[in-house]
């Protein structure tokens, strides 16, 4: 008895997450019972949140519609110029994107709370409240365990290749085009509340002493009642905003 066989081809950046051997190049599958598109992608490797167009034999389709026999399937990642202006699979980006991180990405979320940007992190949080939290309040799910990723309830979220927090940071702000939506130390970066601007006098006390004759502007968070100030540690973050914003124009 012949196998049952069709042709898929991974495009762009989901190539990532394929065989060293399948990159950038049709190759043959054998196909297991009737699987729905997505479940056929993620088994190849590519988590269907990263995933935005699928064409069979040159039509798009959703992740619902059944592999079949003797077909040829096209798999494209989200900004992938090479995509066909199509009916698409992926979600739209939020107009201001909020973030939830796995328990291994916590300096991340540092960086992108110090963005201004939403951003929850937990170092005890559970897959399945990752998850959950992720679809019920629409935020985007960053994490580098794939089976969390592949969860049928997770629709916004990314892979970060990197393992370094500041290079992971200009992934994900290409990815979901931060650069204009960035309001940079208008969040707490240690509990993610909105900061509200401080005089002197309220933060008296707060501060290490002599700080409030050397600075006259301080921001405080409500939550966890931190005061921040344009320290050494202020610019070292600014410098990294300058630098985004230039990889931004270098990389319309």
């Amino acid at each position: 008895m012949s196998s049952r066989q069709l042709t898929v081809r991974i495009h762009g950046a989901l190539n990532d997450f394929v065989a060293p051997e399948r990159r950038g190049q049709a190759f043959t599958h054998v196909l297991q019972g009737s699987p729905s598109v997505k479940d056929l992608i993620e088994s190849l490797g590519p988590p269907h949140p990263e995933v935005d167009v699928v064409l069979v034999d040159g039509e798009p389709v959703g992740f619902a519609h059944r592999a079949e026999e003797g077909t040829s399937i096209d798999v494209y990642p989200a900004s992938d110029p090479s995509a066909p202006q199509v009916a698409r699979v992926g979600p739209p980006i939020p107009e201001m994107p909020r973030f939830i991180l796995d328990v291994g990405l916590g300096r991340l979320s540092g960086f992108l709370r110090m963005l201004g940007f939403d951003t929850l992190w937990r170092n005890d949080s559970a897959d399945d409240q990752l998850a959950r939290l992720s679809h019920d309040e629409e935020r985007v799910l960053l994490t580098r365990d794939l089976g969390v990723l592949k969860r049928s309830e997770v629709v916004l979220g990314y892979f970060p290749r990197e393992t370094d927090p500041a290079h992971q940071l200009v992934e994900v702000v290409r990815r979901y085009g931060l650069t204009s939506r960035m309001r940079p130390f208008s969040r707490c970066i240690a509990c993610n509340a909105p900061l509200s601007t401080a005089t002197p006098e309220e933060v008296q006390g707060r501060v290490p002493e002599g700080v409030t004759q050397r600075h006259s502007r301080f921001q405080q968070c409500p939550g966890c009642q931190r005061v921040f100030w344009p320290g050494t540690h202020h610019e070292r973050m600014q410098n990294l905003v300058e630098t985004l914003r230039k990889l931004e124009a270098a990389n319309p």
